[in-house]
């Protein structure tokens, strides 16, 4: 925050205005011939595919300014977690992020001070997870009932995009980065006590939902390595790997001795809210690791895990061979 913004909202300033303040948080642009400013940004040609996905966060509905205990989330926790997101995205494709433009839907009443925290978080998330090359080149300003931040990313793959598609009977279901500490800190922030009652692990499970920390580098790694299918696991673990099982037209078994490992960080908060913690492993969603499934002989990459099988089937996410019921987050059923 800077001490001129202090008390300023949204509504106190022109368009004009506004993007003057964030536009120098954001860092320079990379890789492009124009930058923010214009009516598009104008990408450098990198001589190959360009992968584009686009995701948005809307209030109340992906995230809450206060929390029934009182937590507040700021601006740089949603530019963070918005960046994440969309990064993830390019990575599960085997690709690497090189752009993102970022829309903002403003109420005039919103502090000034919350929406340059925001380009702050954007900003440090970039530079946070290492997606060298990457950077917000622009965007859109508007005004609104609510918060919404909408982020476009492109990227650049070095060989084929690794697809939902490819897994074969026999291949080996692997998974990068964590599982179920979003959804653990989602389920603290949710609790009515302080986050403070659980602890520096529970500050590091909230973190872990506001702040998530997808494994950029594993992406590329796994493409390189033969993956034969691969997502984000941004929705819960079965959820997500129902969706390659149904795209690939195979089962996929999941084995719970191996996934159990992801729920020991997680048993203390589990303990104090009287919740089994392999529910959030099996169905917690924003950590935005990555599944993927490989050739058995394949050498699995730096940061992957084997936690099970792909085997003959009708199309779905078993554990050790029993049906499990449908876990994970659904934006208009849930």
């Amino acid at each position: 925050m800077t001490e001129a913004s202090q008390g300023l909202a949204v509504g106190d300033l022109s368009e004009g205005g506004l993007l003057a303040r964030i536009f120098p948080l954001l860092g320079p642009p990379t890789g492009t011939v124009v930058g923010p400013g214009d009516d598009a940004a104008v990408l450098a040609d990198h001589g190959g595919p360009v992968v584009v996905s686009v995701d948005t966060l809307v209030e109340d509905h992906d995230f809450r300014l206060i929390r029934a205990n009182g937590f507040r989330t700021t601006g740089y926790d949603v530019g963070w977690k918005s960046a994440a997101q969309n990064l993830s995205d390019i990575n599960a494709m085997g690709g690497t992020a090189t752009a993102l433009v970022v829309s903002l839907t403003l109420p005039p009443q919103t502090p000034v001070e919350w929406v340059e925290d925001c380009a702050r978080g954007l900003a440090a998330a970039i530079r946070g997870l290492d997606a060298t090359g990457c950077s917000v080149v622009g965007g859109d300003l508007g005004g609104g009932s609510q918060l919404v931040i909408t982020a476009a990313v492109t990227g650049r793959l070095g060989g084929a995009a690794v697809l939902r598609s490819g897994a074969e009977v026999g291949h080996t279901v692997a998974v990068a980065g964590t599982l179920g500490r979003a959804a653990a800190g989602l389920a603290i922030l949710e609790d009515g006590r302080p986050v403070e009652e659980f602890g520096s692990t529970g500050e590091e499970l909230v973190a872990a939902q506001l702040r998530p920390c997808p494994p950029l580098a594993a992406g590329p790694a796994a493409a390189t390595a033969g993956a034969s299918a691969m997502l984000d696991i941004s929705d819960g673990l079965v959820r997500d790997a129902g969706r390659i099982a149904t795209a690939s037209g195979v089962r996929l078994d999941l084995d719970p001795a191996l996934l159990r490992r992801y729920a020991g960080p997680l048993l203390s908060a589990a303990d104090l809210l009287g919740v089994d913690p392999m529910d959030w492993v099996l169905g917690g969603g924003e950590d935005h690791g990555l599944l993927a499934t490989f050739p058995q002989d394949a050498l699995l990459p730096p940061g992957f895990t084997a936690v099970g099988s792909v085997v003959p089937g009708t199309p779905q996410v078993t554990l050790e061979s029993q049906a499990t019921a449908l876990r994970g987050w659904d934006h208009f059923a849930d």
